[in-house]
C-alpha cells in the first residue's frame, strides 16, 4: 500500500519515544478521529531537522487545539530520539520536543510514504496531513537539503478542517486563512471567480 492524496494512509505499528521519557508503541490507526501530521525528516543529530522539528513545536499547542497529533518519523532509534532531545532539542525549546518521535528502523514507513531514499537509507522530508477518519489530505515531500515551514502547515490544517466542517460546500483559495472568503463551487461560478476575487 502506497500513500496517495484521497486514500486511506497505510497503517503501522512502532515505538515512539514521547516527551518526558516514555517509551510507548503506537499504531497509527489508533489515532482515528484526529487529525494526524506525519512528519517524516532525514535523521537525529543533523543540521535542518531540529531547525523544522522546533518550529513545529512552537505551534504544537495551536494544532492540539484543531484536534490534531504530530508525529516526527526518522530511520533511528527512540534511544537516539531520547538523547536528542535531552541535549539539544531542549535548549532550542524549553522541555524540548512537545510531541512524540517515531522510530522507523529500515525505513519501512518511510517506504509506505513513498519518502524513503534507499541509496542515503533516510527519510526524505515529507509531511502528511491526515484526517479523522484515516484519509490523506495533504502530501507535501522536499529533499534533504530545503527545511519546510510550520505556519504553512499550520494553515493548511485549519483549511482542512474548515472545509471538512462545510461537508466539502466551501472550498479555500490560495493563501486562505480563516476569516478570509472561501468560494462555493457551482456550473454558475465557472469562469467568473475573478468577480469573487477582486481586491
Amino acid at each position: 500500500m502506497i500513500a496517495k492524496v484521497g486514500a486511506v494512509a497505510p497503517d503501522f505499528e512502532s515505538q515512539a519515544y514521547f516527551p518526558k521519557g516514555e517509551v510507548k508503541k503506537i499504531k497509527l490507526s489508533d489515532y482515528r478521529g484526529k487529525w494526524v501530521i506525519l512528519v517524516f525528516y532525514p535523521a537525529d543529530f543533523t543540521f535542518v531537522c531540529p531547525t523544522e522539528l522546533v518550529d513545529i513545536a512552537k505551534i504544537y499547542d495551536e494544532i492540539k487545539g484543531l484536534n490534531s497529533e504530530v508525529f516526527g518519523i526518522s530511520v533511528d532509534t527512540v534511544y537516539s530520539h531520547k538523547v536528542w532531545q535531552e541535549i539539544e532539542l531542549s535548549k532550542m525549546v524549553q522541555g524540548g520536543l512537545p510531541y512524540p518521535l517515531v522510530s522507523d528502523l529500515g525505513g519501512k514507513i518511510g517506504q509506505m510514504y513513498g519518502v524513503y531514499d534507499e541509496n542515503l537509507g533516510l527519510d526524505l522530508r515529507g509531511t502528511f496531513i491526515i484526517d479523522p477518519d484515516g484519509v490523506i489530505q495533504s502530501i507535501e515531500i522536499n529533499n534533504a537539503s530545503v527545511g519546510r515551514k510550520a505556519d504553512e502547515l499550520l494553515r493548511k490544517l485549519k483549511a482542512f478542517n474548515y472545509v471538512r466542517e462545510t461537508g466539502g460546500v466551501e472550498v479555500c483559495p490560495a493563501s486562505w486563512e480563516p476569516g478570509k472568503n472561501t468560494l462555493k463551487p457551482s456550473i454558475e461560478k465557472a469562469g467568473k471567480v475573478y468577480e469573487e476575487c477582486k481586491s
